[in-house]
This record gives C-alpha cells, structure tokens and sequence, in this order.
C-alpha cells in the first residue's frame, strides 16, 4: 500500500516498533478523550445557516491533510457528508435503466439493483482511496486521496439506445399492445459489454496522460459530457411530469392513462399540475438551501431537496408501502444475477463511454489533487492520474461482475473537501462504510425505489442539467474561443445536437434485412453509435482537433508584429512606428 506524502515532506525513517501497551494508550486516546473524539474543530460552521442577520464566523477551521489524525466524531461526521453528497448520483441510473424508461426489471430487482450500487459504490471506492503499488513496476492502482466511485451517467443514454433496439429487433419481448415486458437478459448483455469495453479504459491508464490530454483535450471532452447532460434531461423533465414509462407516451394503452398506472396511488394524468407541484418542492429546496443553507446543507442540497419532496408525497398520499413492505431486511451482491452477455452492437458505443470516463477521472482527480492541496504536476500527481485511471477501468470490470453498469470517480466530493477542509483518508473511508450499510439495509433501497417519479425527476432534472453545466465549464477553462475551436466546437455539435433531438433519425438509412446475423449487428452497432448525440460529437472534434491546424489569431498578430518591429530609443522610452503614428493620430 502506498504511503503519500506532500511535495515538500521528506520521508521518514521506519519508526520502530511500538509494544501492546502503547497501541492500547492510542486507542484509549482516540476513543476516551475529548479530544480523540472531537478536536479543536469548529462543529458550528457546518451547521451555521447563512442567514441576512447572523453574524459569520471569522474563526478559520483547520484543514486535514491525506494522514493527518482526524477526530472520531468528526470523521464520523463527514464521512456521513460525503455518501450524502454522493447517494443521488449513485441510486439514479440504476433506479431508471431498471424501470419503466429501460427494462422494466420489477420493483424487486429495481431494489436489489439500488442496494448493488451503493454496496459496490463503496467498496470500489476504497480502492480508489487506499492506492496500492504493483511490485516491481512504477504503477498503481488507485489515487490516495478521497476519490469516491459512483455509476456513471455516461452510459445512460447508450443504454436506452440499445435497450430501444434490443425490444424493436426481438432480442427482448413486447406485449400484444406494445408494451414493453421485463427483459433482464438485455440488462446482462449491457453489464458483459461494459466487462469487456472496460478494458481498454485499464490500457489507456498506461499511456502518459499528457498524450491522453493532447487526443481528448478540453474542446473534445467539454462538448461531449456537455451533450450527456443534455440527452439525460428528457428522461428527468419526462419523469417531473409524472413518468417516462408509457403513461407518457401519446398511444398508450388504458392501463397507463396515468402515471405510473391506473393501479397506483393517488394516480393522475401525466403533466398534471400536481405533479408538476411535487416537482419543484425539490427543485424550490435545493434552490433555498444554497441561499440560505449552512455548509453541509450546501454540500447536500441534492438530498434535502429530494427528502423534502419525500415528505410532501407521503403526507399527500403518492407513496404505495407494499413494495417496502415486501422487502427483504438486508441484501448484498449476487443476491440475483443476470447472463452476461456481449450485444455486439454496443461495443463501440460502450468504448466510447469508458473513454469518456477515463477523461473525466483525469479531470476530477487534478481538482481532487487542488482542494487536497497536493501537487498537481510533476511525477506523483503524474502517478495520481495513472493510478486512478487504472482504478476506474478495473472497477468497471469488477462492476459488471457484480452486476452493476460502470463506475466513475464523483466529482461532487471535491466540494465537500473545499467547505469543510477536510481531505483525510479516514473520512473517505467513513464514506464508504456508510454507503456500504445503506445497500445491505435493504429496505433502506426499497424507500428509494418507492419514491414517486415527479419526486425523482424534480432531483434528477437538476443532477442532468448539472452535468451539462459541468461540460460547458469544461469547455470555458481549457478552451479558448478561437475562430478554430468555434468552428470545432460547431461542427461537433450541429451531429450531436441533431442526434439527441431527433433520436431516430438514423433507423431508415440501412434497409438490409437478410439473414446476415454478423452483417445486421454491424449495421446495428453503426446506428446506436450514429444515434448518440455525445459519441457523434466526440468522433468528429476528435477528428477536428488533430487535422485543423492552428490560426493564428488577430491579437497574436500584432503581438508578433510587435516583436519583429524594431525598438527606437528616444529620451522619453522606448517607442516604435506604431506607437508613435497612435500618437499622431491622438
């Protein structure tokens, strides 16, 4: 296991070796003193609203390094902060690619499936944490630092995609009226595909990560997770209004005439205002307690918002307890399991996704670095990116083994640490401790299955639009807009807006329909790539990019006529042609 160290500390000698009697006067320090228990540290300011009239504390709270000794309570605490800040993200995809919206898998396995990902979530998430050294090589696994693994958005919209093709090919089956019937083969297909796509993320983790920038810069990866945002943002706008499973579809059957069915409690029709209501208590929530919420009710603004939303429902009567009822009291992996599969059609697709996760972990884990106040360049940051790039394409692969779609390393901590300064490992692991408790508890998952969809959409619109937001800052800090990135960035984006407003619009251009079973999953693979917005759009500013060559801009311009210009020396400075015929003309 690898032991990290700031820049400018010199590694210390082997400390020797401590008896029994000294180990048990630490525990009882840590455990039976005040200040094992809860430090110097200022409990106020993470509580402290911000309000108009109240006056702000001056005190600066200490920060915590990577091994500095954290107080009990505290790493109790933030650890407790952290799997809140993360638990939306974590629960989201799999709560809509096992529903309605994907593959309709039933309320049992859509809770077994949340229970995975929060137990996965966690476990992963040490890896990431603990960074651990391949003998005899210069690589690692890992980053050291408090880099939480969540399951990606990213592969969302290309699992709809194939899920899509799969129930309009035959691979999953459809009722007489249309309806979609539960297909958890199509679910295995997706996690067998991701297990294999996974590993060419574990290849590019050993490539320098300067080359890895160079191919995927900013003007390739901003536009690209800003249009994973953007296509994910129907499917929460759909699910704000009452659902994205049939009820929303124009030619429904009588059954979805409302939202989810006619069955369920306190049904009404999809867009109905009641929904649209139940919606913005989260929205308005997460909105107030920005303005107005203490650091921790920033840092989990998400959560409040989507408990305020809970409470509002439940006490208006949308809530239907028999799916918690019928619970198990604890679950783990494996409890159900899926046939792996490999859909040939998504393979391309899902090398896209892991590549955009490896572009994303370089990101998250340089701000990670930053609020850690750790190096971000030379070689132990160089070895930060490797390792947590290496980390998160074996994670994809242990993921889909434990029957969960990819994971990624969050970015949302990096707030957490940069509030509350604290960037010690053992919150991280407190983290993961807690998320791991909250996926055994099994009727824990199945509260949040039970949470009504306007609920859900008004916390997920948010979450989308974010990950848009998210591109688009991507796009502000690393890429200037020349005219060459402006066209880059047009050209990207005229296919990948088309391709995500007007989603089918690939499906008549292929009209093979022999019984070439090789030459139609070829076809197939070419239209599910075709057809996602954000794989159109990195394809071609990657293209772009490489071959356009560099302009040189308008200011360049006159800064090299600048320095080509001879300098004339006069008693009143340094003065030439052009500043002097300025001067005339003043």
């Amino acid at each position: 296991m690898d032991e990290d160290h700031g820049p400018s500390q010199i590694v210390p000698q082997a400390p020797a070796r401590r008896s029994f009697g000294d180990r048990l006067q630490g525990v009882k320090k840590t455990f039976l003193t005040r200040d094992g228990l809860f430090g110097d540290y200022d409990y106020a300011f993470l509580f402290r609203p911000n309000l108009p009239f109240l006056r702000k504390s001056r005190k600066v709270s200490p920060f915590f390094g990577l091994n500095d000794k954290l107080p009990v309570f505290l790493a109790l605490l933030l650890g407790f902060q952290h799997a809140l800040a993360m638990l939306a993200g974590v629960i989201t995809p799999p709560l809509i690619l096992s529903g309605a919206g994907g593959v309709n898998l039933g309320t049992g396995l859509q809770q077994y499936l949340v229970s995975t990902a929060l137990i996965v979530s966690g476990i992963l998430s040490m890896i990431q944490i603990t960074r651990f050294h391949i003998r005899g090589t210069p690589y690692y696994i890992g980053t050291g630092l408090i880099s939480v693994v969540g399951v990606s958005f990213t592969v969302i919209p290309v699992a709809q995609k194939a899920f899509d093709q799969m129930y309009a090919n035959g691979f999953c089956p459809v009722a007489s009226d249309g309806t979609r019937l539960p297909c958890p083969d199509a679910y295995g297909a997706l996690l067998g595909t991701a297990a294999v796509a996974a590993l060419l993320e574990i290849l590019l983790a050993f490539v320098p990560p300067r080359i890895i920038l160079k191919v995927f810069p900013p003007l390739v990866t901003g536009p690209t997770v800003m249009l994973i945002g953007i296509s994910l943002i129907e499917s929460g706008f759909k699910n704000w209004l009452g659902g994205s499973g049939p009820c929303s579809d124009a030619t429904h059957t009588a059954f979805f005439d409302k939202c989810p069915d006619i069955t369920a409690p306190h049904a009404l029709p999809w867009g109905s205002a009641e929904y649209l209501g139940l919606g913005f208590s989260v929205f308005i929530t997460i909105i107030l307690c920005e303005r107005f919420g203490s650091p921790i009710m920033k840092s989990t603004s998400v959560i409040i918002g989507l408990l305020t939303g809970i409470i509002i429902a439940a006490a208006t009567g949308y809530f239907s307890r028999s799916g918690i009822d019928q619970a198990p009291v604890a679950s783990f992996i494996w409890v159900h399991t899926f046939r792996l599969t490999v859909y040939a059609p998504l393979v391309l697709p899902m090398l896209t996704v892991f590549i955009i996760c490896a572009c994303e972990a370089i990101g998250d884990i340089t701000a990670s670095c930053d609020v850690s106040r750790i190096e971000v360049d030379g070689p132990v940051y160089e070895t930060r990116i490797q390792g947590g790039v290496l980390a998160d394409g074996i994670n994809g692969v242990l993921a889909a083994l434990a029957t969960m779609t990819p994971m990624t390393t969050f970015a949302q901590n990096n707030g957490v640490i940069a509030l509350t300064r604290c960037a010690n490992r053992t919150a991280g692991y407190c983290c993961c401790i807690f998320l791991i408790l909250g996926g055994i508890f099994a009727k824990f998952a199945a509260a949040l299955v039970a949470i009504p969809s306007a609920v859900l959409g008004g916390m997920t619109t948010f979450l989308f639009t974010s990950v848009a937001v998210s591109g688009m800052a991507i796009i502000c800090r690393g890429a200037p807009f020349t005219r060459r990135n402006r066209f880059i960035l047009a050209a990207g984006l005229s296919l990948g807006y088309g391709a995500t407003l007007v989603p089918n619009y690939f499906s008549s251009v292929f009209t093979y329909e022999g019984d070439n079973r090789s030459l139609r999953g070829f076809l197939d693979a070419i239209e599910i790539f075709v057809e996602t917005g954000f794989a159109v759009t990195a394809l071609v500013t990657i293209i772009l990019n490489l071959t356009l060559p560099e302009e040189i801009e308008e200011t360049e311009e006159q800064a090299l006529a600048s320095d080509n210009n001879p300098v004339v020396l006069k008693d009143d400075g340094p003065l030439n042609h052009h500043s002097m015929d300025s001067d005339k003309m003043a």
